[in-house]
């Protein structure tokens, strides 16, 4: 029985931590859907979805074998605990609060898929200067690095400039279809893992 992995990414400024977290208060009753915590390198805030680790234990886990998925953004190390391989094995769908750069050396694989939460130039600009979480030198920083990783491959896309809950309910509706096709397959309805493309219905929430 295996499940698979998805990989939510997008630019600074886009809403991607916003968007998962509207999507995981709508599945928060789905055992078949896995939100999992990351390890930053950076110190925890109000709200933050995140455990704040140093360096050197960050680098200790990493080559324990402590980490499933690691990678390095903005000076920061992100890390994902290699204890959610046991939801993966057990047929669950992990949701990956993730990075562009990262997941383009991923392997493509059936059992990993990629959403990429998108919005308008503008709107990232305006997003990151009133989050208040970075220097103007930092923002801009941010920005060139939006533009030198603009092309994702990614299976699914959520537009968020509009409301956070139409967005939300795009990831969540996503996700079950997703994980749904897992079941499918476990039961071996399905050769393969195929994820919807946005072009397919899906089931709303």
């Amino acid at each position: 029985m295996t499940g698979g992995w998805a990989f939510v990414v997008g630019a600074s400024g886009a809403g991607k931590d916003s968007v998962i977290g509207a999507a995981q208060k709508l599945l928060v009753r789905d055992e078949n859907i896995v939100f999992a915590r990351r390890f930053v390198t950076r110190p925890s805030q109000a709200g933050s979805e995140h455990d704040a680790i140093s360096k050197g234990d960050f680098q200790l886990m990493a080559a324990s074998g402590g980490l499933i998925w690691h990678w390095q953004a903005h000076g920061y190390c992100y890390g994902i605990a290699s204890h959610y391989t046991a939801d993966v094995s057990a047929g669950r769908l992990v949701v990956v609060n993730g990075s562009r750069a990262h997941t383009s050396c991923l392997v493509q694989a059936d059992d990993v898929k990629v959403v990429e939460i998108s919005a308008s130039k503008i709107q990232v600009a305006s997003r990151l200067q009133q989050r208040g979480r970075d220097d103007p030198k930092a923002i801009a920083s941010r920005l060139v690095r939006n533009a030198s990783l603009s092309q994702v491959k990614a299976d699914f896309v959520v537009v968020n400039d509009s409301a956070l809950a139409a967005s939300g309910e795009q990831l969540a509706s996503y996700l079950l279809a997703t994980a749904q096709l897992v079941r499918q397959r476990q039961a071996g309805d399905m050769q393969q893992f195929q994820a919807p493309s946005n072009s397919d219905p899906i089931r709303e929430v």
